[in-house]
């Protein structure tokens, strides 16, 4: 199996949060509702609220039905990668897609600034785990760190939080993203807890820049002091583990083209030696060559930043 084969699908990959995760996305490059300083894919793209049909819906389907057939070891199918999954209309026509193809559970990565709408909660309450964001406790804070299209009012965005939250049983674990001197002084800690327990989340799950971004105002926040923070956040907080905490799990076939993988991974964001051999389930002396020849040939670059040595599409 090549990744080349799929245009809608990545990995599975190595994922902090959900284990070995198989990618499904389905917005074009940044598509999104905000341009967040944190944001791996670049900045200041054009922003929408526009819900359509972005990429065709029996398409990514018939990727999962080619890639369950294939043979699938993956703890989560996640709905994320180049934007905001929510933006695209028939999200409840795929998860339910998906569902009819494999018994792995459906998680979808959100920024959460659409749940307002009654159709997107319904839509979204199909999954089995929704992963929404909140990374501001008002809205001065929200406006500078994650950009917000102007027609995004962030108390309507919170009650929209709040209401789904009334309405879907299954797990919601919330991200909260720290950038160091935007949003861990004391003020913005304490707003933000008012908030989740306005939301009540099942997890809280706390963030920081680990990959390189393209604003230099995102810094990221020593663990030690995110631990002093998820203290004071929430009685489930916890700090997301790193890759390298997770066992490997057989992901790609032996016979895996690295190239391609490597690449549809770093399509999607910037990732570490580590990362990408956690993702493929490869050793280093398999991954090392391949990625050197990806930097020789042009079609990768590498990225040194806090200590960090990552790669990512040139």
């Amino acid at each position: 199996m090549t990744d080349s084969k799929y245009h809608y699908l990545f990995g599975p990959v190595r994922s902090r949060r959900l284990g070995l995760s198989l990618g499904v996305d389905i917005l074009p490059m940044k598509t999104c509702t905000q341009n967040c300083l944190y944001c791996q894919l670049g900045k200041d793209a054009p922003l929408t609220l526009e819900r359509k049909v972005y990429v065709p819906t029996e398409a990514v389907l018939d990727e999962v039905r080619r890639r369950v057939e294939e043979g699938l070891t993956a703890d989560f199918m996640t709905l994320s990668g180049s934007g905001e999954p929510t933006l695209h209309s028939d999200l409840g026509q795929i998860i339910d897609g998906i569902k009819k193809l494999t018994s792995i559970p459906v998680a979808i990565i959100t920024n959460g600034t659409l749940l307002y709408q009654p159709e997107v909660r319904h839509q979204c309450a199909k999954a089995d785990v929704v992963m929404p964001s909140l990374d501001a406790g008002d809205e001065e804070t929200f406006a500078r760190l994650n950009n917000p299209h102007p027609e995004l009012n962030f108390e309507v965005f919170v009650n929209g939080l709040c209401s789904f939250r009334r309405e879907y049983a299954g797990q919601i674990w919330l991200e909260v993203f720290f950038c160091r001197g935007i949003n861990t002084d004391e003020k913005s800690i304490q707003n933000l807890a008012r908030l989740i327990e306005k939301i009540q989340p099942d997890k809280v799950q706390l963030n920081t820049v680990v990959r390189p971004t393209t604003h230099t105002e995102a810094l990221p926040v020593p663990f030690d002091e995110l631990g002093k923070i998820a203290q004071k956040l929430h009685p489930n907080s916890e700090i997301i583990a790193d890759f390298s905490r997770h066992s490997t799990t057989p992901g790609l076939a032996k016979d895996t083209h690295y190239a391609d993988a490597i690449l549809a991974m770093l399509r999607r964001h910037p990732c570490s030696l580590e990362d990408i051999c956690a993702g493929l389930s490869a050793r280093m002396d398999q991954i090392r060559p391949v990625v050197n020849e990806l930097l020789k040939t042009g079609q990768i670059l590498s990225d040194s930043r806090s200590g960090n040595v990552c790669y990512k599409i040139s």
